[in-house]
């Protein structure tokens, strides 16, 4: 059964920075990727960040490019998402998710089959 953890949400004032932990376990194939979203209440998942495990490929979206930066410990089966310069428009609750096999890119939630439960992220001004 795959299974994701994540950690480090929490208040944090605008300009700052906050770091997420994404444990993932489980995972059966070798070819997949790690996806970070979020989301708030009324308004569709918003695909933030991959990282394609195997091969350490990135993607970003407009919105957190230049102040996001997704990096994986493959070891300890951990993928970070540090978040700098944070915004008000921030304010979310934020996942990540394990992609359907040999996916190696995306933030469509289409792509993803397994979930963590979030953790929300308050950015104050």
């Amino acid at each position: 059964e795959v299974q994701l953890v994540e950690s480090g949400g929490g208040l944090v004032q605008a300009g700052g920075s906050l770091r997420l932990s994404c444990v993932h376990s489980g995972v059966t194939f070798d070819e997949y990727t790690i996806g970070w979203f979020r989301q708030v209440p009324g308004k569709e998942r918003e695909g933030l960040s991959s990282i394609y495990i195997t091969g350490g490929s990135t993607e970003y979206a407009d919105s957190v490019k230049d102040r996001f930066t997704i990096s994986t410990d493959n070891p300890k089966n951990t993928v970070y998402l540090q978040m700098n310069n944070r915004k008000p428009g921030d304010t979310a609750s934020y996942v990540c998710a394990v992609s359907l096999p040999f996916v190696k890119s995306g933030q469509i939630p289409n792509l993803y089959h397994a979930w963590s439960r979030g953790s929300q992220v308050t950015v104050s001004k």
